[in-house]
């Protein structure tokens, strides 16, 4: 440990990356955030877990990409501790996101980090750890389930949005998918994406809407990721992969 340091209330947290300068750069950005009490650093894995023996601290912030016991590698070690703290991985590169889901973290930062960017993810530790914000939030309101009426031969069916688990492009209408059927509506892909959203319906493409829950499967294929669906496999264009990687980390959850 080189740098550290101390405010009056909050996290204590340990950020771990092998270059000095982002290694720096990072504990000033959380020793500015008032919820955080106490900065650690190390510079690799293996100085973190010495830290880790000796020191309880509640969240990781650690780069994925060091010589030797990498970040992934961390948090797999993490996770037989009886009470392991949270991590946040830190990455110049995107194409750990699915590692990151499968390890559970609470955020996935992209570098070069800002500060608000880092406010965001001392939020997320802060609600995983089940402890109250500094700042009062209110409660995120409920989000009622839809009703779709779609005709088929003159005959009028009624679809709830909760059935729906991916919504496909076709031209002006949209292709309702559920486990027992596709149902075409008259609505651009674009409106739904827009308002159902708060129900968990994420853009993978300029033709697909997923539903998170419904996801299956996350697969990567030379960078590239796509995403199993019931017995569809459907692609992830680069465009909305971070987006996409941003809610999977957000959906997942320490002991889930």
């Amino acid at each position: 440990m080189s740098e550290g340091a101390t405010q009056e209330t909050g996290l204590r947290v340990l950020a771990v990356d092998d270059e000095a300068p982002a290694r720096a750069e990072l504990a000033y950005l959380l020793a500015r955030d008032p919820r955080v009490t106490t900065v650690l650093t190390a510079a690799d894995g293996a100085e973190a877990l010495r830290t880790l023996e000796t020191t309880q601290v509640d969240a990781l912030f650690v780069d994925i990409r060091m010589p030797g016991l990498d970040g992934l590698d961390l948090a797999r070690i993490l996770r037989r501790f009886a009470t392991p703290p949270v991590v946040v991985f830190v990455s110049a590169y995107d194409s750990h996101a699915v590692e990151a889901f499968d390890l559970r973290a609470v955020d996935y930062v992209m570098k070069p980090v800002r500060e608000e960017r880092i406010t965001e993810a001392v939020r997320r530790v802060v609600e995983s750890r089940g402890r109250v914000p500094s700042a009062p939030t209110a409660p995120a309101p409920e989000v009622d389930d839809e009703t779709i009426a779609v005709e088929l031969g003159g005959v009028t069916r009624f679809v709830k949005r909760s059935d729906v688990r991916y919504v496909e492009a076709h031209g002006d209408y949209a292709r309702l998918v559920t486990a027992d059927g596709r149902h075409l509506v008259r609505v651009s892909l674009a409106h739904l994406e827009a308002e159902w959203a708060a129900a968990g319906f994420v853009r993978i493409h300029r033709r697909w809407l997923v539903a998170l829950p419904a996801i299956d499967e996350v697969r990567t294929d030379g960078g590239r990721m796509s995403l199993r669906v019931g017995d569809a496999v459907l692609p992830v264009s680069r465009r909305h992969t971070r987006e996409l990687r941003d809610r999977l980390v957000r959906s997942a959850r320490p002991g889930r």
